[in-house]
């Protein structure tokens, strides 16, 4: 009976660990597009994560169609989820600020990322975003889901050109 109790204690033991330790998070083997910071465990570039195209695309591409205040009818985008995103790096903040290629920036709640499946477009309507238009990155909520996301409040969160994301 003490043997089995050990063996129990150590395997609860070795499953705990593996939930605490994130999996790492490999350098990015192509320029990178996007830095995320600030209160993360998990890391590739000193005190930060740096993904390229590629690690993003390896998350996982979402859509969100909808319309927004920037286009004619409604849009097809296609990115990552930021929820997944935050997960992936162990973000451990309440706010997020998301800092265009410009250094325009606008702090973003990190609970809206969940609540509103609130995506970071790397296509729209098919076709990856050049910088001249939006690109590459640009944070889309899901606009016509919700009544109250038409709103400034809303807008204001949704930064393109996005460059970095730091977690506060």
């Amino acid at each position: 009976m003490r043997t089995a109790v050990t063996t129990l204690v150590g395997f609860i033991g070795l499953v705990c660990a593996s939930f605490s330790h994130a999996e790492p998070l490999p350098a990015p083997t192509e320029k990178p597009i996007l830095t995320v910071s600030g209160k993360i465990d998990t890391t590739n570039k000193d005190d930060s994560a740096q993904f390229d195209l590629s690690m993003l695309l390896g998350l996982g591409l979402v859509t969100v169609e909808t319309t927004t205040p920037w286009y004619n009818g409604p849009v097809k985008f296609e990115g990552i989820s930021l929820d997944k995103l935050m997960k992936r790096v162990g973000a451990k903040g309440e706010r997020v600020v998301a800092v265009a290629l410009n250094d325009y920036s606008s702090e973003i709640p990190i609970e809206d990322f969940a609540k509103y499946n609130v995506i970071l477009a790397l296509k729209r309507n098919g076709e990856y975003m050049p910088i001249r238009d939006k690109g590459p990155l640009f944070i889309i909520y899901p606009f016509d889901s919700i009544p109250e996301l038409k709103s400034q409040t809303y807008y204001g969160r949704s930064v393109w050109q996005v460059a970095k994301l730091i977690v506060k």
